[in-house]
């Protein structure tokens, strides 16, 4: 079954970085948002009194429902024909990952920028980051395409595939269903503060570890793509914390300290001004060739993941005979 899976992450991390996310109506990621929304309205009724619980009930069945239902399928799948098995795996495990996706978000702030339109920057970014972008001029849509890359690499593509090594197309499954709820519901607002709680909680704790292997990770991919890996490593160990988040700032310090420019920062979220430390010294002034260098970093770092964590799951196998 090691192998079976190793082979599955494999085809999937390939062709994740061939095709892309492909964007249909039952993509699994979506059909986790569908069952979030649907579970929200239920247990909100369930519970009108207790948000918090509702709000736990509610992601305690997504995780079970998301993981039980790609456990029947491969299992199912696997017993048919092995494989047929991993063919099913391999694409579960092609949906759970977003390098392609994430390389096609930045480009799409890059292009305008480097053709001069500024609008056509704002507005594209304005679809891929939370914050207020109407005031953005280009150094601050550039910031803002940088920090969504960074903080994504460990979130869209090397986590998932910690997980994939770890349990197969399963556990990235469960794992991007914790990283959907809290991208529905992790809010520090008024709808979502008590309902969105433990979703916000479980997010942390899952992210925790990938996202300091990530930052470490991407600081060795720093030194190979020939920027300021000494630097990187600095900044990681001094500005790493400096985000509400526990583990959004694990990257963005690192992609911070590689391209020695600054991020973070003050910012406007629905109306309404946010101050937010900084990550990074202004050691070279910030310029849209950076989402690029963010790109490639992200890549860098990704196909190392990719080599070290299919690699050690192939080695437990041999080790082992399972």
């Amino acid at each position: 079954m090691i192998i079976a899976q190793s082979a599955a992450v494999s085809i999937g991390f390939v062709l994740d970085a061939i095709f892309g996310d492909p964007d249909f109506k039952l993509h699994p990621i979506r059909l986790i948002g569908y069952l979030i929304l649907f579970l929200e309205k239920v247990m909100r009724r369930i519970f009108p009194k207790n948000e918090r619980l509702g709000g736990a009930v509610m992601a305690i069945c997504v995780l079970i429902i998301c993981g039980g239902v790609p456990f029947a399928i491969l299992f199912f799948a696997y017993r048919l024909n092995y494989f047929f098995g991993i063919a099913i795996e391999s694409v579960i495990c092609y949906f759970m990952l977003a390098a392609k996706s994430l390389k096609q978000a930045g480009m799409s702030v890059y292009k305008p920028l480097k053709n001069g339109d500024v609008d056509g920057a704002r507005k594209s970014v304005s679809m891929i980051v939370g914050r207020d972008t109407e005031s953005l001029d280009d150094i601050g849509i550039t910031k803002a395409a940088v920090e969504t890359v960074a903080e994504n690499t460990s979130d869209g593509v090397i986590a998932p595939l910690i997980y994939m090594a770890i349990g197969g197309g399963v556990l990235g499954c469960v794992y991007k269903a914790i990283n959907t709820m809290d991208s529905m519901v992790g809010y520090k607002n008024d709808r979502y503060i008590n309902f969105g709680r433990f979703a916000a909680k479980i997010d942390d704790i899952a992210n925790y570890i990938p996202s300091r292997i990530s930052a470490y990770l991407m600081i060795f991919a720093s030194k190979i793509m020939g920027c300021n890996s000494r630097n990187a490593y600095r900044i990681f160990k001094r500005d790493s914390r400096n985000h509400a988040s526990p583990n959004s700032a694990q990257t963005e310090s690192v992609v911070a300290g590689a391209l020695e420019i600054q991020l973070a920062g003050d910012a406007y979220y629905f109306g309404k001004l946010y101050k937010k430390p900084f990550i990074g010294d202004s050691i070279k002034p910030i310029k849209y060739d950076n989402i690029a260098d963010s790109i490639k970093l992200m890549y860098i770092t990704s196909v190392i993941s990719a080599v070290l964590f299919i690699g050690l799951k192939v080695a437990v196998g041999v080790v082992y005979g399972i």
